[in-house]
């Protein structure tokens, strides 16, 4: 393809982005205000699972503990009926301590018991919290939601067609020529890769173009971009785009000017009594 297509089909392609860009433009902050939201509501949903996966292992813990205070109790009763039949000083010492470390293992396990219980009434007003949140970051998402859908259904058809005009331009360019192209875009705070020139000035950046330079690029030999921003430069005829030369307003002002003061001139001649 000649540089003058290439540059055709670049600024076509161009045209047909920024189409694009103006339709996204027309959702405002929806997209991002969904994205968030959604974002939120799997935080919190994650941070709730993990509540509840600690809720229930203090549970399990409680159930445990109290299953060792049983084994412990029925241990107290065993040595304390082995009380009656102890032969020497020594069996009643051992039992004795026996039933006092029995004790301290019921005493020690109430007391993990209400430890946890506290954890799990924390645990359950810290899940209560979380679960009023995420309901309420639901009821906004899905009120976004709907007004992002309103929107995009009012401009899918458009969108649409424009994204397959874009796949139809893409297939025409080199591939190298429109990555350097997306790459330029990309970096571009207002998104124009292509851009042609205004009075003599870039029309991306709106720096002065060197003479030279403005016969190069209308030459159309080669692909010239802009010294200052690297956009791609197009020759404003080329891109289809009437460019008003400047000082013509000011020469049409000047002529209305002028003939308005020969008109008053005339006047004044036919007129002299009233001069």
């Amino acid at each position: 393809m000649p540089v003058e297509e290439r540059l055709k089909t670049l600024y076509q392609l161009q045209t047909t982005l920024s189409g694009i860009d103006e339709k996204r433009a027309l959702r405002g902050e929806l997209p991002l205000e969904v994205q968030d939201l959604e974002d939120e509501i799997e935080g919190l949903t994650t941070r709730i699972e993990k509540i509840q996966a600690d809720i229930k292992e203090f549970e399990v813990a409680i159930n445990q503990k109290k299953g060792e205070i049983e084994t412990a109790k029925a241990s107290v009763e065993r040595y304390k009926k082995q009380l009656n039949d102890v032969k020497n000083n020594r069996e009643y010492d051992t039992l004795t301590k026996e039933i006092e470390f029995q004790s301290l293992e019921i005493e020690l396990c109430n007391k993990k018991i209400k430890e946890a219980q506290v954890r799990i009434d924390e645990r359950k007003e810290e899940l209560a919290k979380n679960q009023e949140v995420i309901q309420d970051r639901e009821q906004a998402l899905e009120v976004k939601k709907g007004e992002l859908d309103e929107i995009m259904e009012e401009t899918r058809a458009e969108e649409d067609k424009l994204k397959a005009k874009v796949k139809e331009l893409e297939a025409k360019i080199e591939p190298r020529l429109l990555t350097s192209f997306k790459r330029i875009r990309k970096n571009a705070r207002n998104g124009l890769g292509i851009v042609y020139v205004q009075r003599d000035a870039c029309g991306g950046c709106f720096n002065k173009i060197p003479p030279q330079r403005q016969l190069d690029i209308k030459m159309h030999k080669k692909i010239i971009v802009c010294e200052y921003c690297g956009r791609i430069m197009i020759d404003p005829e080329l891109a289809g785009v009437k460019v008003v030369p400047a000082g013509t307003e000011e020469k049409k002002t000047r002529k209305r000017t002028i003939r308005k003061t020969a008109k008053k001139a005339a006047e004044d001649t036919q007129n002299p009594e009233e001069a």
